[in-house]
């Protein structure tokens, strides 16, 4: 009885700490927005740049370290990856909801080897990726099934930091590495004989229907249920400014690169500036971001449910706007 008293109180609190989120940002008079430093947050960059007193940004290294501020109502968006939206969604009862989907795919195969342009290439060959049971290893595994092939066909060995995978690769270019972008780029920059060989959203892109299908969701952008219900007009004026940022790093990523810089997220310049035409910077919103998630976090529920919270999220996480 202690434990069920317990649960429900932790349950209330949640839902007490979201709902003051809209009067905190009320005080404030800025729209508190939270992001990790990468390609999610990289479409925020010229928003930042411009975001005057209308916006407050908050930049971490970890999702972990966003999460609690959702929840704790110091944040009325946030920038997050896509299975921890519905994590979040599952841990709050509800509490918050997706308004675009910021980054898609940021994942590639990288090799010196020639041969390797596609998942069946990869039939009795080795691939070094980082995180046992993480997304890019979900990833990973449902193209390899939808392309006939398993881990009894394709050996995967793992890593436990991105850096690792790079390390291999760089002492031998014959390799073939999975890696997220910006590593991708780092790396083939410190070794020429690198390259990338094959893109895992247009390899998940061949293996759906025409119309309907999931894409390869890296990043999500949620708000709290308590923000929007209160502040519905903010609400679409920031995915009209996220749609813009979005839209003029992709237009110029030299003059991208260079906020990129100044945000923090990536060290050099001439980094950020060839990694942003592969990072899948977007502002997908309505039925289109609907259709792409929901497909997306099936797959990942089908391979593991714990990785999307347990369970799949009801409608009332995609706003489809009004």
């Amino acid at each position: 009885m202690k434990k069920r008293t317990g649960m429900i109180t932790g349950i209330l609190a949640c839902a007490l700490l979201l709902a003051g989120a809209a009067a905190q940002a009320e005080e404030t008079g800025a729209v508190r927005v939270g992001a990790l430093k990468g390609p999610t947050s990289m479409g925020l960059v010229n928003l930042m740049e411009d975001a005057g007193d209308t916006y407050d940004f908050t930049m971490v290294t970890a999702a972990d370290e966003l999460l609690p501020k959702v929840i704790g109502g110091d944040l009325d968006i946030a920038l997050i990856p896509a299975n921890m939206a519905s994590i979040l969604y599952q841990k709050t009862e509800g509490g918050i909801s997706v308004i675009d989907i910021n980054t898609l795919g940021v994942l590639y195969m990288v090799s010196g080897r020639d041969g390797i342009s596609g998942i069946a290439d990869l039939d009795g060959q080795t691939v070094y990726l980082t995180g046992k049971g993480t997304t890019p290893d979900f990833a990973l595994q449902y193209l390899l099934a939808r392309n006939g092939l398993s881990t009894d066909d394709v050996t995967l060995e793992y890593k436990s930091e991105a850096t690792e995978v790079a390390a291999v690769l760089a002492k031998d270019p014959e390799a073939i590495g999975l890696l997220p972008q910006p590593f991708v780029t780092v790396a083939c920059a410190q070794n020429e004989a690198l390259g990338i060989v094959m893109d895992l959203t247009e390899e998940w892109d061949k293996v759906q229907p025409e119309e309907g299908g999931s894409r390869l969701v890296t990043g999500v952008t949620v708000v709290t249920s308590g923000f929007l219900e209160e502040n519905p007009e903010a609400v679409s004026a920031f995915l009209e400014d996220h749609e813009a940022s979005a839209q003029a790093i992709n237009d110029d990523p030299e003059a991208g690169a260079e906020l990129v810089v100044k945000a923090g997220i990536i060290e050099k310049a001439p980094i950020a500036r060839k990694a942003i035409p592969f990072c899948n910077i977007t502002c997908i919103t309505g039925e289109e971001m609907k259709d792409a998630l929901n497909g997306y976090l099936q797959v990942l529920y089908d391979m593991n449910p714990e990785a999307v919270g347990g369970a799949l999220p009801e409608e009332d996480f995609y706003f489809l706007g009004e």
